[in-house]
């Protein structure tokens, strides 16, 4: 069954725990939708991932708009949203909603995210009367990397949680269909999902939110180096490509690649006469 908005919003209201991971391409989009996750998120996160930025900033348009349309053929059933990268909102109002267009008619999103409260208020709205769903981002906001001076924790003092709650409802009023929750303390995360009707997604805040999502290369082992705290390492994939891959370059240099089995034959008498107009 094709999750929605509606559907969402149902789980919510059920307790039902809403699951979403990231994907960036049709055939890992193919293989989490059959898993039967909820949502699909084709984040910009892919600049790091995919691309090999240090961050999220240098991703364009374009970048999202190919990303998306690859998950899109990929998945059928989970409920794709895609992120607006960096300086594809923040111009104008106008330029919001034309590129959240893109992403819904080029790419085939089901919904678009993007990053901020208050300030992105107007834009949120616009795009929702253009009838495109919107999934808000609040709290540590990768875009905002400069300003936070680094991926850190927000939300801990007074002042900064009043603002989130306060940025939470007024999304909320602009119109979006559910917002991502992303490294704040646990129990601030818990007293905006029962402030707000629509679904809190958490990424580094707690099992208190309406659900959870994930870069799948954390949560599967693909990532190299240190990974943040929240990250639950589920599988060790790529240990298993590791050794595969090596595993196979021993049995090349051998020899003992390809055998009998991944070979093609031909009948005998063919290869006589092939030699023989040859000679």
């Amino acid at each position: 069954m094709k999750n929605t908005v509606l559907t969402l919003l149902q789980q919510k209201q059920n307790g039902d725990k809403i699951t979403m991971l990231t994907a960036y391409d049709c055939t890992t989009a193919a293989i989490i939708d059959e898993c039967g996750v909820n949502c699909i998120l084709v984040g910009d996160s892919l600049g790091m991932v995919m691309l090999g930025y240090e961050n999220t900033l240098p991703v364009t348009m374009e970048d999202m708009v190919r990303h998306t349309a690859a998950v899109s053929r990929g998945a059928k059933n989970a409920f794709i949203v895609a992120d607006m990268p960096f300086m594809s909102y923040q111009v104008s109002i106008e330029q919001a909603v034309e590129n959240a267009g893109r992403l819904v008619k080029e790419g085939g999103a089901n919904a678009v995210k993007l990053e901020g409260g208050a300030e992105v208020a107007g834009q949120i709205r616009a795009i929702v009367n253009a009838s495109i769903p919107v999934v808000a981002h609040l709290g540590l906001t990768p875009q905002s990397v400069n300003v936070f001076g680094g991926f850190k924790v927000q939300g801990k003092s007074l002042e900064k949680a009043v603002k989130l709650v306060k940025d939470a409802l007024l999304i909320q009023e602009a119109g979006a269909c559910a917002v991502v929750l992303e490294g704040i303390p646990a129990r601030l995360a818990e007293i905006i999902t029962e402030k707000l009707t629509i679904p809190t997604i958490g990424i580094g805040a707690g099992n208190a939110c309406d659900g959870q999502v994930l870069v799948y290369q954390d949560m599967l082992g693909l990532t190299r180096g240190a990974t943040p705290k929240f990250v639950k390492r589920y599988a060790e994939i790529g240990e298993a490509m590791k050794q595969g891959i090596n595993t196979y370059i021993s049995e090349t240099k051998s020899g003992e690649f390809p055998s009998q089995e991944y070979t093609y034959t031909v009948d005998e008498q063919v290869i006589k006469e092939l030699l023989g107009e040859e000679g």
